[in-house]
């Protein structure tokens, strides 16, 4: 399990272009690594991620900062979303914009009870970035996602988990350690080729039928069953132990996430 947390509490975590891409780099290095099997994404202080720095919206007016941003970052923007690692968002408080996407980009939330959440997008006269309003409506419906980019209201941890846009609710002192528990029972009793299947399999549902979708998961389960991960489970079960299973093999970033 690794942690990786926004480092910049005295601007309450804002990002710039540098932070973006360390974040971006720090994905790449935890993927690659064949010790780390689940990822926690945090906050320092009281803050998740306040979104852009306002110094970094403020050059966005300039077309070379703009270049930057589109072609400087040396990954896709949904980038996270292409990681076979599990991500688990610990949102330790507020997280507005581009803040709010990278928690959108993580495949489980954990919010602290006092977080706010909020797209920002509407009153800064921009639209909905890097994805956001994709991920928006297929996490809490078209209905949701509209009413909160277009309103830009801010949304408390309580009404997140009823819409679904967070799955677990945890004091503010105790919101990472508990997604770092719940990351290292991924690490230690999941496989990782499983999970990695499983998270390829929900994002590709949005885009089949039900059909399509069931037949995949046959084909898919027939191959499990030759996995080594598979004979693995059954000897831990019968031996009753914890099960040892295999990492993945890491990335060729040269060809499966950069440029």
């Amino acid at each position: 399990m690794r942690l990786i947390t926004f480092t910049r509490p005295e601007r309450r975590n804002a990002m710039d272009l540098a932070m973006y891409r360390a974040y971006y780099d720090a994905l790449a290095d935890a993927e690659a690594s064949a010790e780390v099997r689940a990822v926690v994404v945090t906050g320092a202080g009281r803050t998740f991620c306040a979104g852009a720095d306002p110094a970094l919206l403020d050059a966005l007016r300039e077309p070379e900062t703009q270049r930057e941003l589109v072609d400087g970052l040396g990954y896709p923007p949904h980038f996270p979303l292409t990681l076979k690692t599990p991500i688990i968002a610990a949102v330790n408080g507020s997280a507005a914009g581009l803040g709010l996407v990278h928690a959108l980009h993580a495949d489980v939330r954990f919010l602290a009870d006092h977080a706010v959440l909020c797209t920002a997008f509407s009153r800064l006269g921009l639209i909905a970035e890097t994805g956001s309003a994709w991920l928006l409506s297929h996490l809490v419906g078209a209905a949701n996602a509209l009413d909160m980019l277009l309103s830009a209201r801010k949304v408390g941890a309580a009404e997140a988990v009823r819409m679904g846009l967070a799955q677990h609710v945890a004091p503010a002192g105790e919101v990472v350690g508990m997604a770092v528990d719940y990351a290292r029972q991924l690490a230690t009793a999941c496989s990782p080729t499983s999970m990695a299947v499983m998270k390829r399999q929900v994002w590709a549902s949005l885009r089949q039928t039900a059909a399509e979708a069931a037949e995949e998961s046959v084909a898919l389960m027939l191959e499990s069953f030759h996995r080594p991960d598979f004979a693995e489970a059954v000897r831990a079960v019968r031996e009753r132990r914890a099960p040892s299973f295999a990492p993945l093999r890491p990335p060729d970033w040269t060809t499966d996430a950069k440029g």
